[in-house]
């Protein structure tokens, strides 16, 4: 934990300074536009929720119809004057996908979430003040390909935090860790510890920090990077994405094979029977 949070300081003033610097060169404040489709689940609108409360730069739009054309987010984002755009679109009530893009030029990344864990529904000890910036953990596996490279770059702008935002603190208080695990992004939200737990006081010299989980949880796995916003020519496609309706449909195939076996079994079954007729017995009828 002590190593984490290390790095993760370190790595915090590599992004405050990236994030000051591209602010100095231009006018252009980041600011995040949350739009989610009609037909979310509970758990999926509690999980935007908590990510509108962990970034003090968003924005909460109405719901859109999923069978509207999806260009129609950019014009929402200009009206709100936001230039990233996080979609929440729910399909057959079970399948999240979360579009972060930057409005109106691109690029796009099409996730699938899995795994959701809200913090209601974790009930975790670690808190955090809200408004306050979050440090920017990123596992080294982001280092290795040019499409991590390019996540990485798209996760800093959206979940760090400017300075000056709106409605944020002027203090990083918790940790933000994107790891590369089977192929997938694993978020976490950690609290930054630095009073002593038992006592309540401030911790020795010598002590270090220690980080105590908050939630939400969530696993991001990767679809398409696209080059527009919210579609153009594909940069990246992740050859072993499956879709979840492949899955399921897989399962119920799986599950038509035991049936049709089974039926299989009693036709046989039958046909052993008429084939193979019980003798009839002399003495059936002498005792009626």
């Amino acid at each position: 934990m002590a190593t984490l949070y290390k790095t993760a300081k370190s790595e915090y003033q590599d992004v405050d300074d990236v994030l000051e610097e591209r602010e100095k060169r231009s006018d252009i404040k980041q600011r995040i536009l949350m739009v989610a489709s009609r037909g979310v689940t509970f758990r999926q609108r509690h999980l935007m929720n908590d990510l509108e409360v962990l970034l003090p730069h968003s924005k909460k739009e109405s719901k859109v119809e999923a069978k509207q054309d999806i260009d129609i987010l950019n014009e929402l984002a200009e009206i709100q004057n936001c230039n990233n755009v996080f979609y929440f679109e729910a399909r057959k009530h079970q399948d999240l996908y979360l579009w972060i893009a930057r409005a109106p030029s691109g690029p796009s990344v099409k996730f699938h979430v899995q795994n959701i864990h809200t913090m209601d529904e974790l009930k975790m000890t670690g808190n955090c003040l809200r408004g306050s910036r979050p440090v920017l953990s990123f596992d080294s596996n982001f280092d290795s390909e040019p499409h991590l490279q390019l996540l990485k770059e798209i996760f800093t702008q959206t979940f760090g935090v400017p300075k000056g935002a709106r409605k944020s603190k002027p203090f990083f208080d918790h940790v933000f860790t994107f790891s590369v695990v089977d192929g997938r992004i694993w978020f976490r939200n950690f609290q930054i510890v630095e009073k002593d737990a038992q006592t309540g006081g401030d911790m020795a010299k010598n002590a270090k920090p220690t980080l105590v989980e908050i939630g939400p949880r969530f696993v991001l796995n990767t679809i398409r990077i696209f080059e527009g916003s919210f579609g153009g020519p594909t940069l990246y496609e992740n050859p072993r994405y499956i879709s979840p309706n492949v899955v399921r449909a897989a399962v119920r195939s799986q599950k038509a094979t035991k049936y049709a076996s089974r039926v299989a079994d009693t036709q046989d079954r039958e046909a052993r029977a008429r084939a193979n007729p019980l003798p009839s017995d002399p003495l059936k009828d002498v005792f009626e």
